[in-house]
């Protein structure tokens, strides 16, 4: 079994990578990080020559997302016949024996194509990473809806309402952490590079959730220190507001029939939990 991973990098904290690192390689099951940096960076690149392992690439690129930076990686695993791909911020890490029990579901789950685990803060506390599919509305309430009003509403586009401590087929997860099954990504592509970043993870979930289940699975835990730059940073709010412009205009700001059709069936599967 071949495991590869990829994390872009754009002005990152050393730090910050070097945790996620040694979670990474400290894992017998990975059989390659690759490094693509956004920034092209000199003290990265020193940063990922001092491991001094060839289980570790480091790959210069021109910034045209994180998608486009993820697919460098992932064309290598299909060139490659991995059996699995995970595209990973460098803001997260873990216990040691977390990618082999996300695996472990996965070699015996054959209809999982993608899976993220449990997350939480770094305080422990849950940190929601699978949503139904947004639309425009869901998206402009949860960014702009001051949380003491529609709390009922959140809880339940965060998931937050519901008892989540058995695997749930959700159609989209987050880009934290994103385990693929390879095949999937044969049968339905990779990161659409129109997305600069963003929205890619929610059209890449929903795409690979048509043909396979997208697993939220609470056997396995992460901590993501998550940012969330675009609410304090103008810029980045641009960029998120942009493309999640182009993201409705690939699938439908009102009328997605596939969206309407992938949340009833969430909501039939959790009103059985």
């Amino acid at each position: 079994m071949k495991l590869n991973v990829s994390i872009v990098t754009y002005h990152t904290d050393a730090t910050e990578l070097h945790t996620c690192l040694a979670c990474l390689l400290g894992s017998t099951a990975v059989s390659r990080v690759d490094i693509i940096d956004n920034g092209r960076e000199e003290r990265l690149r020193q940063l990922a020559e001092s491991y001094r392992t060839p289980r570790l690439t480091y790959t210069p690129a021109d910034n045209r997302g994180y998608g486009a930076g993820n697919n460098i990686s992932l064309r290598r695993s299909l060139e490659e016949k991995a059996d699995y791909h995970l595209v990973m911020n460098s803001d997260v890490y873990f216990k040691p024996d977390t990618i082999e029990k996300c695996l472990a579901y996965m070699d015996t789950h054959p209809e999982c194509g993608q899976l993220i685990p449990r997350t939480v803060f770094p305080d422990g506390s849950y940190q929601p990473v699978c949503h139904p599919l947004p639309s425009p509305m869901d998206l402009l309430k949860h960014r702009f809806l001051p949380r003491k009003f529609g709390r009922r509403w959140r809880d339940s586009y965060e998931m937050r309402d519901i008892r989540l401590t058995e695997p749930l087929n959700v159609p989209y997860h987050h880009g934290c952490f994103m385990l693929f099954r390879t095949q999937a990504l044969r049968d339905v592509g990779l990161f659409d590079e129109r997305f600069f970043m963003y929205p890619e993870d929610i059209d890449i979930t929903r795409r690979v959730h048509e043909r396979y289940e997208t697993v939220y699975f609470p056997g396995a835990e992460i901590v993501h220190a998550h940012r969330a730059d675009s609410r304090r940073n103008y810029r980045m709010l641009w960029i998120h507001a942009s493309n999640m412009l182009r993201y409705f205009r690939k699938w439908g700001f009102v009328f997605d029939k596939k969206r309407r059709r992938a949340n009833e069936a969430l909501r039939r599967r959790i009103q059985k939990l």
